[in-house]
């Protein structure tokens, strides 16, 4: 029987060329591509500069330690997210604390972040869960109260927008933030196949991600210590303690290829979202997903609710109709690593309520519609008799 994956790539013919020519090229990593990359990214987003990356977890990391993060240091984020988010900020020796979320949303509480802040706090991670954008209006004011540094975590959310005094604002603007990191593994919305970026409108900012990105290395001669080394073609000096976190350029050829079709993979998935949602609200037992005033999902996800029947028997019953459904996701405190830091259960209740009825269903542009209404049939005959 085949299955229905929750999500997956849509590399066409013009995505494979793209990367067949750089293949055959002279430069495979380290060279033009990767800017150009970069380029269409800030541009699609509106930022002044990005950063591409090996992974989403690889420019959460170096976004925190430009953030300046470090031991004894507290970041504020959402649980319900991949463990990435708050593996970042323990890399830098700092702590994660854990906001309850919003039930309506499934993102993170303005009002519970202000709940957490300390004289530790040093910034805030938003997480803009299933490509719905947090209230970064009320997000940005709390950390500017606070001098708090925000990294928003938009692995979900290339191409998502919210309404912000009465203009659209696309996520990775970093319009209300100091750094956006987006990650293009093959259930994104684009895909470099592994891959990541980190957006920012701060120049100083932008030069350390890119030292931190590549050895902690600069070759700007303006920036060497050592000035009697200047006029030397070969020199360069490493002054910070960096990583190789370089992305290749066949991998941005492909990123540069799947941009382009950015806005149809986003129209495409609104309207799956908007064809599950007809049918399926006619059932008492969901709870679907919104998109609120104000807001436009990017569809990263499509999370339901499942309420008056046994969320793993939902789960193991649509797994054996060849519905590869998925479970977005368990606390992050919850994991045995962060247990055993001493965060225990209860912290965040609405997180984990969220957690113990939440089931995310297909959702990604080649699904088709035959496919679509085989997933509503197949919830019909699962909640026979409750309408």
């Amino acid at each position: 029987m085949k299955t229905i994956p929750y999500g997956r790539q849509y590399v066409g013919k013009a995505d494979i060329s793209e990367t067949i020519k750089v293949l055959e090229s002279n430069w495979l990593t380290q060279g033009p591509k990767i800017g150009e990359f970069e380029n269409a990214l800030k541009k699609y987003c509106g930022a002044k500069y990005a950063i591409a990356v090996s992974s989403g977890t690889a420019a959460l990391h170096i976004a925190c330690l430009a953030a300046g993060l470090s031991k004894n240091d507290e970041a504020i984020t959402s649980p319900i997210t991949f463990v990435a988010t708050s593996n970042a900020i323990v890399y830098t020796g700092a702590t994660p604390v854990f906001a309850d979320i919003d039930p309506c949303t499934n993102n993170i509480d303005p009002i519970r972040i202000a709940e957490k802040i300390t004289s530790r706090t040093a910034a805030i991670l938003p997480v803009h869960f299933a490509g719905l954008p947090c209230d970064m209006g009320k997000i940005h004011k709390i950390a500017k109260r606070n001098k708090l540094i925000v990294i928003e975590d938009a692995c979900h959310a290339l191409g998502a927008q919210y309404r912000y005094n009465n203009k659209w604002v696309r996520i990775g603007s970093c319009a209300h933030s100091d750094m956006t990191v987006f990650s293009f593994h093959p259930v994104k919305l684009i895909t470099t196949g592994e891959g990541g970026a980190v957006l920012t409108n701060c120049k100083e900012i932008y030069e350390k991600l890119m030292m931190l990105r590549s050895h902690g290395i600069t070759k700007d001669k303006n920036r060497f210590v050592d000035k009697r080394n200047k006029a030397c073609g070969w020199y360069y000096e490493m002054q910070e303690l960096g990583f190789n976190y370089r992305i290749t350029d066949f991998q941005c050829a492909l990123g540069i290829s799947q941009l382009k079709r950015l806005d149809k993979f986003l129209s495409r998935r609104s309207e799956i979202a908007h064809m599950y949602s007809k049918e399926l609200d006619k059932f008492p037992g969901i709870i679907l997903p919104a998109e609120g005033d104000g807001v436009i999902s990017s569809w990263h996800l499509y999370p339901v609710r499942i309420h008056g029947m046994c969320r793993k028997e939902a789960f193991d019953y649509l797994r054996s109709k060849g519905i590869g459904v998925q479970v977005h996701y368990i606390p992050v405190y919850l994991q045995p690593y962060f247990s055993n830091l001493g965060y225990k259960k209860g912290i965040c209740p609405l997180a984990e309520e969220f957690y113990i009825t939440e089931i995310s269903l297909p959702i990604y542009p080649l699904l088709k519609d035959r496919e679509i209404k085989f997933i509503i049939s197949v919830f019909k005959s699962m909640f026979k008799g409750a309408t």
